[in-house]
């Protein structure tokens, strides 16, 4: 199986972990041995309510049972999508009541961009350095990473970049500027925090000079920080909202939402201003659904919050220089990146998924399902402690 997934699947890097997946329940994965991995990483902050919930697995069964793809997006009316966006929206503050579904984070991002460009008639779109916003070439352009786009260039024109938490790049936004694009919470970079009001400050640049601010909670959303949206901890409404990862449990969708009257232009001049076939797929739309519905139905968005002070509480090292992040979404901050991959590359062998950050090199990710319980967070912990103690440097 090794043999024939290193040659028939193509590879992003040249060492993959290469752990053969038997089964996945809870906050574990189990390889073809029978060993059960305890997942701190969750598919990389996608498995909110872990492996296989009862309640996922329910929704998209009885969905199956009835129909999958029927149209493409937008042309027939399908309950589970229906249902989905007007939950989302009642969780959402004016203006943000209207959601395309589509794939990906990255495809959500896309539309945004095209949305912004509509919507304003102007073209410059800002983006901070060291952003991640997907890989598809408008992602790609707005990512704030040479190393990762160089070699795909030329990319889309006319972006241009600022540097997150920076006060006096806000007067970079000019009213040339059809959009801003930041992540709520820096991703790649670190699990930076918008720091000093940062966030309202630019909203209210933004206001000023007629340009739109996109923020990115592909990664921070459905709970993950202690609300269900990272924007809500720093008083900042976006104009657009990108969603993905977390929405489903596991299955790939991405979002963006804004007003109904932002939305209504791609609707003509041109007509079709953004189509996908599978977007709104009525059997992802039902596990959406029961995800928003146990993630707000429940106590885990409060939990995420108590869960961050036991990691936090427990993880006290010398070698952990510091822990960034907030809720569920957490990076430690090792002294080097060598020992970052000590930590990664051991705590596997020893049964426990932790992972990497893109361009933070000294950044170790734990980001697990919403639903990991104290006595899990308890067991990882000490497995990276002990770790740690056997570390020489």
């Amino acid at each position: 199986m090794k043999e024939d997934f290193l040659k028939y699947q193509t590879q992003t890097t040249p060492h993959p972990l290469a752990l053969q997946v038997s089964h996945a329940k809870g906050s574990y994965i189990y390889d073809n041995d029978g060993n059960a991995h305890l997942d701190f990483v969750a598919g990389v902050s996608a498995c909110s309510l872990g492996h296989c919930h009862p309640k996922v697995i329910k929704a998209v069964k009885d969905q199956l049972n009835k129909y999958m793809h029927v149209m493409v997006y937008g042309e027939y009316i399908q309950k589970p999508a229906v249902e989905y966006v007007k939950l989302l929206a009642s969780f959402l503050p004016a203006p943000l009541e209207t959601t395309y579904l589509v794939n990906s984070g990255t495809e959500a991002i896309e539309g945004a961009l095209k949305l912004a460009r509509r919507f304003t008639g102007r073209t410059e779109i800002i983006s901070a350095n060291k952003a991640y916003h997907g890989s598809t070439l408008g992602s790609l352009s707005i990512m704030g990473f040479e190393e990762r786009k160089s070699a795909f260039r030329p990319l889309i024109p006319d972006i241009s970049f600022i540097e997150f938490n920076s006060e006096p790049d806000i007067q970079k936004i000019t009213r040339s500027t059809a959009a801003v694009v930041l992540e709520t919470i820096q991703g790649g970079a670190g699990f930076i925090e918008p720091k000093n009001g940062y966030l309202e400050k630019v909203r209210k640049r933004c206001l000023e000079v007629g340009a739109l601010l996109i923020l990115d909670e592909i990664q921070p959303g459905f709970g993950r920080t202690g609300s269900l949206f990272a924007f809500e901890h720093y008083n900042c409404i976006p104009d657009i909202l990108v969603m993905g990862k977390g929405m489903a449990s596991g299955l790939p969708v991405g979002a963006f939402t804004a007003s109904n009257e932002m939305m209504s232009t791609l609707m003509e001049n041109p007509e079709l201003g953004h189509i996908t076939t599978f977007g709104g797929n009525p059997v992802i739309a039902s596990a959406c659904l029961a995800t928003l519905r146990e993630i707000t139905e429940s106590e885990l968005i409060q939990e995420s919050l108590s869960k961050e002070k036991l990691i936090r509480s427990l993880l006290k090292h010398k070698h952990i220089k510091e822990i960034r992040g907030k809720g569920l979404m957490l990076a430690l901050i090792m002294e080097s990146p060598e020992m970052a991959d000590n930590l990664i590359l051991s705590a596997a062998k020893r049964n426990l998924i932790l992972f990497w950050l893109l361009f933070e090199k000294k950044a170790v990710r734990i980001s697990p399902p919403l639903t990991i319980s104290r006595e899990e967070i308890e067991k990882g912990c000490n497995e990276i402690l002990k770790i740690l103690n056997n570390i020489k440097q």
